[in-house]
């Protein structure tokens, strides 16, 4: 059952559903919110698609952290990658929650990320160099 109710709520009220109060889920939920729309500006909803997307996946507090962190190796780019590979049908549901249960173990959200950029290229690339700070000359920084 999603917790999200109404898209008419406050970005506070939201963090506290969707972090359940883990500092390290809150500051995911944060970047979304912050870069979500530059990372995949294919989202019809903008960062809110991928906030509603792991509250369909049931995946709230500490397994927003372990996704961001141990999953996707703390590149947001990555993790945004991850959900909308699940959004694109590539990755199953099953699938995300054995990866977030097995701390990134046997996943690869590099794999994720080339398929989402395949069928979406506007999206994020490079996510090694966006997360590290570092960006090609010309770039622009998301």
């Amino acid at each position: 059952m999603t917790r999200i109710k109404s898209l008419t709520e406050s970005t506070e009220s939201l963090a506290m559903k969707m972090t359940e109060g883990n500092p390290g889920a809150l500051r995911v939920f944060c970047e979304i919110v912050q870069q979500g729309a530059a990372i995949d500006p294919d989202d019809a909803l903008g960062p809110m698609g991928a906030i509603l997307a792991l509250d369909t996946l049931g995946i709230y507090g500490p397994r927003i952290w372990i996704l961001y962190n141990n999953v996707c190796g703390g590149s947001l780019i990555l993790t945004m990658a991850v959900v909308r590979s699940w959004q694109l049908g590539y990755t199953p549901m099953a699938v995300l929650q054995q990866a977030i249960d097995a701390y990134g173990e046997g996943f690869s959200a590099a794999e994720a990320h080339r398929k989402v950029k395949e069928r979406l290229p506007a999206f994020a690339d490079n996510p090694s160099a966006a997360h590290s700070g570092e960006r090609r000359p010309g770039e622009p920084k998301v």
